[in-house]
């Protein structure tokens, strides 16, 4: 009886986890509160999907107004905004994610989509402070990072934060 309740548990507590997974992997974060990228700026079926990360939270916060270069990241980057997507060779959603933003970048002019191999790359995954593959930050004209998303993110989500930027 004690290992019925047991697995019970367990499964209650993994349905339960997956299910927060699958509802914030891929969700985009606004990294700087200040920089008009936010819930009042976007589209009201968004607003809830895309949480403020405040000055204090995460790893985002200690990479506020961080320029980001044609240099560091060895692709130019777009006259509106940039895709930056840091991938590795063994990660599926990589693929999928590669598609959504290149299908993005086709649609709105001025945006580029620049793919970074995570682990060629180690002193900018750190720098940025990159956790999983993929992750996918949306860089304003000027190469400072303004959204990110750890996991395979939403082509409307990604369309609706670029809106925000152009």
């Amino acid at each position: 009886m004690r290992g019925l309740l047991v697995l019970i548990a367990v499964v209650v507590i993994a349905t339960a986890f997956g299910l927060y997974r699958r509802r914030v992997d891929g969700m985009l974060r606004p990294v700087n509160p200040d920089s008009g990228v936010g819930p009042a700026e976007m589209p009201a079926a968004v607003q809830g999907s895309v949480p403020i990360v405040g000055a204090t939270d995460g790893p985002e916060s200690s990479h506020r107004d961080e320029r980001l270069t044609a240099v560091d990241l060895g692709g130019e980057l777009g006259t509106a905004a940039t895709l930056v997507q840091f991938s590795s060779a063994f990660c599926a959603p990589c693929r999928s994610t590669r598609i959504v933003l290149d299908e993005v970048r086709a649609m709105v002019v001025g945006v580029n989509h620049i793919e970074i191999d995570a682990e060629a790359h180690l002193d900018l995954v750190r720098r940025l402070d990159i956790r999983r593959t993929p992750t996918v930050l949306v860089l304003d004209a000027s190469g400072v990072v303004r959204v990110r998303a750890a996991g395979a993110p939403r082509k409307a989500d990604v369309i609706v934060a670029l809106g925000t930027l152009i």
